[in-house]
């Protein structure tokens, strides 16, 4: 017990001091867990979830396509239009980044969005800042909305065998997607407040034109084809079902774009986009994770979380979403969410309690959490990377002027929802 626990600790530390190197230190210590026979050679295959890996990497892929497609920026000009100023329009783009994020990945969203912004302000001579910072925060209060919002959505789905349509209805009660609407709801208010002084009148000239229609086809087939695959019988299909369509939909995509273009430079351009780093890392933490619950370690975590909490339900689920927003707002949650799924699985199981409630709590604290701090999510540090690519400098204060009440409004709203809807 003690090697393995040790061996966990030790990853975890590696990955908060050298985030630059991550992928590999989670991968060397699942090679370890190998090495020291903690987790056996037969089961290192299955360990990891695959399903998971591939619709990232798929996702990723067709998201490229689609951003090059321009179909983003030519969606954000038209509803620009229909803003009578600029407090409408940023609140406009933040919904607007919100609703993409659902179904694309966070940081992809705000390169979408950002540059809209950035224009607006440009145009108006006043400063990006603020609006940038409700892009963001706006951006990752949705990754929890549907199965492939974010890496940690798609990570719960593999781990507690949930399909597209679970995020909007599980088990006759509404799901994710309605209790983060009403959180984004929530927090709008709290941009209200921030932007109520910005009425200047805008205006736009040129509508960003779009030549290629079929990425957007292909984004919206993925969704679809996701939506069907949730009608079919777990035990009438592939475990990877929605790995493969992600994947298959990227395929087609490159091998269309590379015939039309005549060329192989979208197909490398495309590749290149998919965050390799990223799918190393959950590679070697599912590694991690299966064995630290091969080992026993699981279990004794989830005791202790059990004994803290009196057995008490709500008490449990108090502490595991407010310490998952503390948790995530300084370290990433993709390793966190990832240890965390299997200990709330053996929490609901030694409390003798459905674990929805549970998942539903871990996935809220730790996505929204993030939002929390300038490093708490990565959709954060991209827009902060392209503010100061523009020249713009942000404080932690700035930044949290936002990102704090912005947060609390979410995460209560969320809190106070998912207990009473699935206590």
């Amino acid at each position: 017990m003690l090697l393995p626990l040790g061996l966990f600790l030790l990853t975890y530390v590696l990955l908060l001091v050298l985030p630059n190197y991550r992928a590999y230190i989670a991968l060397a210590s699942g090679a370890l867990f190998v090495v020291f026979g903690i987790l056996p050679l037969n089961k290192v295959f299955f360990s990891v979830d695959w399903n998971v890996i591939m619709m990232i990497a798929g996702t990723m892929g067709i998201v490229s396509l689609f951003i090059e497609s321009k179909m983003p920026s030519l969606l954000a000009d038209i509803i620009i239009v229909k803003m009578p100023n600029v407090k409408w329009a940023i609140i406009s783009l933040a919904l607007f980044a919100g609703i993409i994020s659902a179904f694309v990945d966070n940081v992809a969203t705000v390169l979408m969005v950002a540059p809209v912004a950035i224009t607006i302000a440009n145009k108006l001579k006043i400063s990006p800042v603020s609006s940038i910072i409700a892009i963001a925060v706006s951006s990752n209060l949705q990754g929890a909305a549907t199965l492939v919002g974010d890496t940690t959505a798609i990570m719960l789905g593999g781990h507690a065998n949930m399909d597209f349509l679970d995020f909007f209805f599980y088990r006759g009660r509404p799901g994710l997607f309605w209790v983060v609407q009403i959180g984004a709801l929530a927090s709008t208010l709290i941009l209200l407040w921030v932007f109520r002084k910005e009425n200047q009148r805008i205006e736009v000239k040129d509508k960003t034109v779009v030549e290629d229609y079929f990425p957007s086809v292909l984004l919206v087939g993925t969704i679809i084809l996701l939506i069907l695959t949730s009608f079919i019988p777990e035990d009438k299909k592939l475990s990877i079902t929605n790995g493969l369509i992600c994947v298959g939909l990227m395929v087609i995509g490159l091998i269309r774009e590379t015939v039309r273009s005549r060329s192989l430079e979208s197909l490398k351009k495309t590749l290149k986009e998919i965050d390799y780093f990223t799918l190393l890392l959950l590679t070697g933490l599912f590694l991690v994770i299966s064995g630290i619950t091969e080992a026993g370690v699981v279990d004794e975590i989830s005791k202790l979380f059990v004994k803290v909490s009196g057995n008490n339900v709500f008490l449990m689920y108090t502490l595991l979403v407010w310490a998952s927003v503390l948790f995530s707002a300084f370290i990433d949650n993709i390793p966190y969410v990832a240890t965390m799924l299997p200990v709330t699985g053996g929490i609901a199981f030694l409390m003798g309690i459905d674990p929805t409630i549970l998942y539903f709590g871990l996935l809220t604290g730790a996505t929204l959490g993030g939002n929390l701090t300038p490093i708490g999510a990565s959709a954060n540090i991209t827009g902060l990377g392209i503010l100061k690519k523009e020249g713009y400098e942000v404080s932690t204060k700035d930044f949290m002027k936002i990102s704090v009440p912005f947060t609390l409004a979410a995460v209560t709203t969320g809190y106070i929802l998912i207990w009473l809807i699935w206590r």
